[in-house]
């Protein structure tokens, strides 16, 4: 079919303004006046508001933005966004490095490289393209669902909305970039000048506000804030091209027409990486951007996949963090918080001091035995860091006062907020907890918990709230709350009938929450937001999970010892049935709705061993869960199948001995198709 004149018009002008930006914004080689450019762009912008249907993905007017009117949708990422472990000094890095040898073990002959790359203190997004085109972009969120905020990614001159061709290379059916939003110090500065001029509040730093203008419904004023990105990484290649390594996919994206970090280098020993942290170390303050440290990656991919993955982080990456800034200041007091588990936390209360730009008046001593060993007491100086440029942390006492004028602080006898017996739950444990159940305190914490966000998600049921509901003694455990009505509400400070209502339709709703949310909501010891989300995809039902042993816990490959005991001793309590049997009174779903799948693999338990072809081991095991399977880490009697591709290893010897029914990988891929 023939294009018409202003089709013809559309296409020529988007990809004569594309390639200005090219040159302007990745190589800094203008070939045309700012005049001359805005007049291109207003004609681009006319034609397409009189032919809306000729506007192409990637044409230059979306960067100029637009206003959303309904609020940031939720983003699901197929492939989890892990977040790094720290370490704080090279002994700890050390420590990694040999962690990483004995992974890989005297078996795996390839060489051990890393890649190293500054740690951008800003804000991680994913980027999916399909066949070259950008379709989406989300934060981390919690690292399995994050917030859509295609719009204003659209307005960043460093995300392409088509990639670049790349001669003998086809564009992966679906690739999902990795990487970190970023906001340039000068800009952030500038941004901070003009928002005082206009008696507006301050962004604390360059990083919260790279968060805030990702959140803007109108992504017209996102433009405004001049924010950037460099990739650094990608959760999903189907399709195209295989990389080897990281170093590779570094190149290959730069070429895509990403931006990658410059300063990133290719070490070939252990060395290399100390010598990079040391020399950014000293130039961090060189940089147009904040840095808080250096990520050091395993570069080979078949080595990554052979490392794996906990639960939380990836075995093959860690972060650096560099030494923190450091201040001194006055202890004024030193008090005890009682947290929602009853832990109770001796917290330095300081003269307020700036550290590393923001103003620190408070700092967490983490337990008794810290307090202890700082020898930390009311009136000393002492010295202030923030750890990895984000926690105030005490690192020692630089003037002490007399020991006439201030005593040692101790491990009160009495919790401070219910006057409950303090006591060691266990002999090992450096914590101290109030072992009164009807503690207010504790119960207030898991109550603001419960109706948290990343828990229940009850709107509106905040501190304050939980606060006056507890002085009216109209709640006395979690179940409580189900049972109130707009009239209880109405009792309370600035609660009109609106508000009242919306607060109960809230509660009434979050009943519909998964059972994961609610697990995590309940507060069980040592159980965070991701363990609860597996707990809850294995047995399904609370029902399930209430009748489960202790082995059947600990059969759960990411449930380590502890945190299958603490789900035992939780679940058999008769606290907790009779909270329970509230929750069903007040007909809560508490059911995980299942993976989608056809059940090929329902229940089938399968090691991968050794190095795939067509496809990462990432995308197997992605496969493997999608049909109902499951992915473990080593060869036992419950394994199914095992899984090998090239320089297979001593799992593939012990599967022989096992009697275990072993695929190559064409069978792997009969099996999944």
């Amino acid at each position: 079919m023939n294009k018409t004149p202003a089709q013809k018009e559309i296409k020529r002008l988007a990809k004569e303004i594309n390639g200005h930006n090219d040159r302007y914004y990745n190589f800094n080689q203008p070939t045309i006046s700012d005049e001359e450019y805005d007049r291109l762009l207003k004609r681009l912008i006319e034609l397409e508001e009189k032919s809306p249907e000729f506007k192409t993905p990637d044409s230059p007017t979306h960067r100029i933005g637009a206003k959303l009117e309904t609020s940031l949708a939720t983003v699901s990422h197929k492939v989890k966004m892990y977040s790094l472990d720290n370490t704080y000094s090279f002994e700890e890095l050390e420590e990694w490095h040999n962690r990483v040898l004995k992974g890989l073990g005297s078996d795996f002959k390839s060489p051990l490289e890393y890649v190293a790359e500054l740690k951008i203190d800003g804000v991680s997004a994913a980027l999916t393209y399909e066949q070259g085109i950008f379709v989406l972009g989300a934060t981390r969120g919690d690292g399995l669902t994050g917030e859509d905020i295609t719009h204003n990614l659209r307005t960043l001159q460093s995300v392409p909305l088509q990639l670049k061709k790349i001669p003998g290379w086809n564009f992966p059916d679906a690739l999902e970039v990795r990487g970190e939003i970023y906001m340039a110090i000068k800009d952030f500065k500038m941004l901070n000048r003009h928002r005082e001029k206009d008696g507006g509040v301050l962004f604390a730093n360059p990083r919260n506000a790279a968060s805030g203008s990702l959140k803007l419904l109108d992504s017209r004023l996102s433009v405004e804030r001049k924010l950037k990105c460099f990739i650094h990484s990608f959760g999903i290649l189907q399709g195209g091209k295989e990389f080897q390594s990281h170093w590779e996919f570094l190149d290959a994206v730069t070429r895509l027409g990403f931006c990658v970090n410059p300063l990133c280098r290719r070490c070939r020993t252990f060395k290399e990486v100390m010598d990079f942290c040391t020399e950014f170390a000293d130039k961090r303050d060189e940089l147009d951007y904040e840095v808080d440290g250096v990520v050091v990656k395993v570069n080979s991919y078949s080595q990554q996949n052979k490392l794996g993955a906990t639960l939380k982080s990836p075995r093959w990456a860690i972060a650096y963090k560099f030494p923190a800034k450091q201040a001194t200041t006055t202890v004024k007091d030193i008090v005890v918080q009682v947290g929602r588990t009853g832990v109770l936390t001796p917290v330095a209360e300081l003269e307020p001091v700036v550290c590393a730009g923001v103003t620190i008046s408070r700092s967490t001593l983490h337990n008794f035995d810290e307090v202890k060993r700082l020898g930390v007491k009311k009136g000393d100086r002492v010295l202030l860091e923030r750890a990895g440029d984000v926690i105030p942390k005490i690192v020692k006492v630089v003037e002490s006062v007399s020991q006439t004028s201030a005593e040692s602080f101790a491990v009160p006898d009495q919790c401070p907020e219910c006057g409950g017996e303090v006591a060691k739950t266990k002999e090992e444990d450096v914590a101290y907890r109030c072992i009164n159940p009807s503690c207010p305190k504790q119960l207030e914490r898991r109550l603001i918990h419960f109706a948290s966000r990343s828990a229940m998600d009850i709107e509106g049921l905040g501190e304050s709230v939980v606060n006056q509901l507890l002085k009216e003694k109209l709640v006395k455990d979690l179940a409580d709350i189900y049972f109130l009505k707009k009239e209880n509400f109405l009792k309370l400070e600035l609660f009109a009938d609106k508000k009242a209502k919306n607060l109960v339709a809230a509660i009434a709703a979050s009943k519909r929450r998964p059972l994961s949310r609610f697990l995590f909501a309940l507060g069980i010891i040592n159980i965070g937001e991701k363990a609860a989300a597996t707990i809850a995809q294995k047995f399904g039902t609370l029902d399930r999970i209430k009748k489960a042993s202790l082995s059947d816990f600990e059969g759960i490959h990411e449930i380590g010892e502890v945190m299958a005991s603490s789900l035992q001793h939780f679940f058999r309590q008769k606290s907790t049935k009779q909270l329970i049997e509230k929750f069903k009174k007040a007909h809560l779903t508490m059911v995980e709705p299942q993976r989608p799948s056809e059940g090929k693999l329902n229940g089938k338990k399968i090691v991968f061993t050794g190095e795939l072809k067509s496809l990462t081991r990432l995308a197997a095991g992605e496969a493997v869960k999608e049909f109902g399977g499951e992915v473990l880490e080593s060869v036992s009697k419950k394994t199914d199948f095992l899984v090998i591709g090239t320089n297979s290893g001593s799992k593939y010897t012990k599967a022989m001995g096992l009697g275990i029914k072993i695929l190559n990988e064409r069978e792997f891929k009969e099996m999944i198709q």
